[in-house]
């Protein structure tokens, strides 16, 4: 398992600090100037630590990437039940992303800007849906699940799980008048919501 640390608080200051600005202005409205503001330090001790804009920004996305790759990593290689995996993917990755709403944004950005890059550090990481397509596959000839492309099946699990993370700014808007206590009541009833739905879906009556 790879992991991403830093050898000091500045470098930490800096990835959060950055994380904060990203959010806010983008890569492209971004200057390095912003984020040593943000971390409360000069701009020669910015470029120290990071050399470049394109350099932080890979660097807090690595940061973000690590924060859920761990537990699905081992709930994708464990030998639980397809039901199990369902339940315990959509908890740890809801709950992920709740901790760090910023994520989906950085992994959106970084499909569209260098999909090779992720794939790679899925690669590395153990992150493969093959064990998981093959036991979707086995469930579907036992007569356990319905016949269902496991590529639609994971798809649309991940799908409920994320976007009301990303599309949170609107829809807590839309449905909540912009409270955010209650959208965070609401994005916490999802861990059980979305399994039991997609499970619903696919489970042979």
């Amino acid at each position: 398992m790879i992991q991403e640390k830093y050898s000091s608080d500045t470098e930490n200051r800096i990835i959060k600090a950055a994380r904060k600005v990203f959010i806010k202005n983008g890569l492209s409205g971004t200057r390095m100037q912003n984020i040593a503001n943000e971390a409360k330090i000069n701009k020669a001790l910015l470029h120290y630590y990071f050399r470049s804009k394109e350099k932080l920004f890979d660097a807090v996305f690595k940061y973000a990437f690590f924060k859920f790759v761990p537990k699905i990593e081992e709930i994708l290689n464990s030998e639980k039940s397809i039901f199990e995996k369902i339940e315990l993917i959509a908890e740890q990755y809801i709950g992920a992303l709740m901790r760090n709403q910023f994520i989906p944004l950085f992994v959106l950005h970084e499909i569209n800007r260098n999909p090779k890059r992720l794939y790679e550090l899925m690669q590395q990481v153990g992150i493969t849906p093959v064990k998981l397509v093959e036991q979707i596959q086995q469930e579907i000839k036992k007569g356990n699940i319905i016949n269902i492309r496991p590529e639609q099946l994971i798809i649309n699990l991940l799908s409920l799980c994320v976007f009301p993370i990303a599309g949170r700014p609107l829809l807590q808007r839309v449905f909540f008048h912009n409270d955010k206590r209650q959208y965070q009541q609401f994005l916490e009833s999802r861990k059980k919501e979305v399994p039991q739905f997609v499970i619903n879906s696919i489970k042979v009556k």
